[in-house]
């Protein structure tokens, strides 16, 4: 989404003394518009995506959280929680809204015997990983390690073991957040059986989570890395790559994409100004067998491999995500299948002159213990498609805002006919009808938040209505 500039709202309806009142209660950072963190405090994740709510607060604790909540209602303002600031454009303005960054609070406790983590709102996926990983566990983490996990957690959460263990969702033991009457919950699936339904993959509408715990599992090592050839074989590499996937196994997820980098100094030679052809993968199998399932691809020769037997706090790397918050705009959906039809209308944008102004387009392979109906669990306990499909370009002007935009636009459009009935909270960045997220779960959700959330205090990215 491009810039979008607005006066602060409804600040002046906060009086000196309603903040006043609030510091003299609340532990952690307050911001109003005319505090000097007041810009760094606002930001979202895409850094062209302007936020100005009413207020900003950081809680300490979850006690903090209670005191904002309480607050908001107080004042009518209605609360919109944040980890990170990732996926924030759908939110649109936020006028009379409180603004709530949970980057304090980052306690996190492995529990190595009961093989669960226990962590706060504001951890990212690299403070959860590595850890785990010394008592030689791991979580369905995220592509990147600056991702928040509570977000991802919500709206499902999508990792590389996802084909062999499902959403990450639909792994969590239990959730402990902040309703709109003010009280802290913790919830589980023997206490308000409901709310821990929805709350795993139907997005925030419920409230403020103010931790999660969810299972590890016993995985130290993969056979992980990309294979890289020159962007003018993307047909040829993408066909072989998808006709690979069908053939295999749940312990394996791959990715294929068209990836250009910037002429940067800070990007390395071998890549810095140049596009490729990409296919990444991480083997859950013996480093022979990976071997053995990979020569396929081998057998084209790539220019770069680096694939190798590596920990499981690496992979946190292997997507190549910048790190830090970047001006960018993204969109996604996910795909019921990919047709040779659908690759080549894919290749057409990806790799052609419109897709230039990407820095990245990707298709995911998905299936496995991904596929609806292969877990239970949460409001969403599966993709409604065999592959889900991304892109994201650079927007450091208004003109490259319009033109990646319209690239998505067009690549999006061009998959049209292959869309599934359903899309994927966490790779939807633009504004989408509830029922093509959460599909026959949406009157149920919406329920649920008429009991939890009669007024509409809380704000989501993706309301269910």
């Amino acid at each position: 989404m491009c810039v979008t500039s607005t006066t602060a709202h409804d600040a002046d309806d906060l009086t000196d003394r309603d903040v006043a009142r609030l510091r003299a209660e609340f532990s952690g950072r307050i911001s109003t518009p005319s505090d000097a963190d007041w810009d760094s405090a606002r930001r979202a994740w895409a850094l062209n995506v302007d936020q100005r709510p009413a207020i900003v607060l950081r809680p300490a604790d979850a006690f903090d959280v209670a005191t904002a909540v309480r607050f908001a209602t107080r004042h009518g303002l209605r609360l919109a929680p944040q980890g990170t600031g990732h996926n924030a454009a759908p939110l649109g303005d936020l006028q009379g809204t409180v603004l709530l960054r949970a980057d304090l609070m980052r306690a996190v406790s492995i529990d190595a015997t009961q093989r669960i983590a226990r962590v706060e709102a504001g951890t990212v996926w690299g403070e959860v990983v590595a850890p785990a990983a010394a008592h030689g566990l791991a979580a369905l983490a995220g592509s990147s390690a600056d991702v928040g996990v509570v977000g991802y957690t919500l709206g499902g959460g999508l990792s590389w073991f996802g084909r062999s263990h499902g959403l990450a969702a639909n792994h969590v033991t239990a959730v402990e957040l902040v309703t709109a009457d003010g009280l802290l919950r913790r919830v589980d699936a023997e206490r308000d059986r409901d709310l821990f339904w929805a709350l795993r993959g139907g997005g925030g509408s419920f409230g403020v989570v103010t931790a999660v715990e969810f299972r590890l599992f016993p995985i130290e090592t993969v056979y992980a890395g990309a294979l890289f050839w020159p962007v003018d074989r993307a047909a040829e590499v993408l066909h072989a790559w998808r006709d690979w996937t069908a053939g295999i196994g749940d312990a394996v997820t791959s990715i294929g994409r068209v990836l250009r980098f910037p002429a940067a100094p800070e990007v390395p030679p071998p890549f810095a100004g140049r596009a490729f052809v990409v296919v990444e993968a991480v083997f859950q199998e013996a480093p022979a067998a990976a071997g053995a399932l990979l020569a396929e691809l081998r057998r084209l020769d790539p220019e770069i491999d680096t694939f190798e037997v590596q920990p499981v706090d690496r992979l946190t790397k292997l997507h190549l995500d910048p790190p830090g918050p970047v001006a960018s705009a993204s969109d996604g959906t996910l795909l019921r299948e990919l047709s040779a039809e659908a690759l080549d209308a894919f290749l057409t944008i990806a790799a052609g002159e419109c897709g230039a102004v990407l820095l990245s387009a990707k298709l995911r392979h998905l299936g496995g213990a991904l596929a609806l109906g292969a877990n239970g669990g949460g409001a969403v306990a599966g993709l409604d498609g065999e592959f889900l499909v991304f892109a994201v370009g650079a927007v450091p002007t208004p003109a490259a805002c319009a033109a990646v935009n319209a690239a998505v636009t067009h690549l999006l459009g061009e998959l049209a006919p292959w869309h599934s009935e359903r899309s994927y909270l966490n790779v939807a960045e633009r504004p989408r009808d509830p029922r093509g997220l959460f599909g026959p779960s949406t009157d149920h959700l919406r329920a649920i938040r008429e009991a939890v959330d009669p007024r509409g205090v809380f704000r989501a990215n993706h309301p269910v209505g």
